[in-house]
């Protein structure tokens, strides 16, 4: 039922991992219960042994062309290599790889869980409504500010990928790390 993913090694000293993925086009059930739609179909089903979660966010390169998506963990392989993974066809194609290859060697990473990777989820969640013939394949922050002792600035950059053209984003969002209330946010073209 599953694809065969060869072994690949597992390093926890790298900050990317080699692995292998293939893709599917999901279903309407998933172990995670979050549906293959979601992040715009930038999901993701990971080996029930790997170290992954439902929900986490998983950076994937294509090392033939430098490529990159940040997918959503959204199902479970039973009994997969840790290294394996299925992408949702979606993903696939934005990694730059054609769904007639089958299965595609990779590089992942998890991104650091913090307080600034959930603002930076939040401004992926908005920019990815706010450009709906797109697909955010990466972002990244680019700055953390102390405006008072009850305000932070912090500003990402995303990577829109669309057909025809490749731009660029950047969100920002003004919050106050007490109450964890948004006084402001906004997102322009670059």
């Amino acid at each position: 039922m599953y694809p065969y993913y060869p072994q690949y090694a597992y390093d926890v000293r790298q900050q990317m991992v080699d692995g292998v993925a293939a893709w599917t086009d999901g279903g309407s059930i998933t172990q995670c219960g979050i549906a293959w739609s979601h992040n715009q179909y930038m999901t993701v089903a990971v080996s029930s042994n790997s170290p992954y979660q439902c929900g986490q966010t998983i950076k994937v390169r294509n090392p033939q062309n430098a490529r990159e998506v940040t997918v959503t963990v959204v199902d479970t392989i039973p009994n997969a290599p840790p290294t394996g993974m299925n992408l949702h066809r979606r993903a696939f194609e934005a990694l730059g790889a054609n769904p007639s290859v089958g299965l595609l060697d990779v590089q992942f990473e998890a991104p650091q869980e913090s307080d600034q990777a959930r603002w930076g989820e939040y401004l992926l969640a908005v920019t990815q409504v706010a450009y709906p013939q797109y697909h955010v394949t990466d972002y990244r922050p680019i700055e953390r500010t102390q405006l008072a002792h009850d305000q932070l600035r912090e500003v990402y950059d995303y990577a829109l990928q669309s057909l025809q053209e490749r731009i660029t984003a950047r969100g920002t969002v003004v919050y106050n790390p007490i109450t964890e209330r948004i006084a402001s946010f906004d997102i322009k073209e670059l």
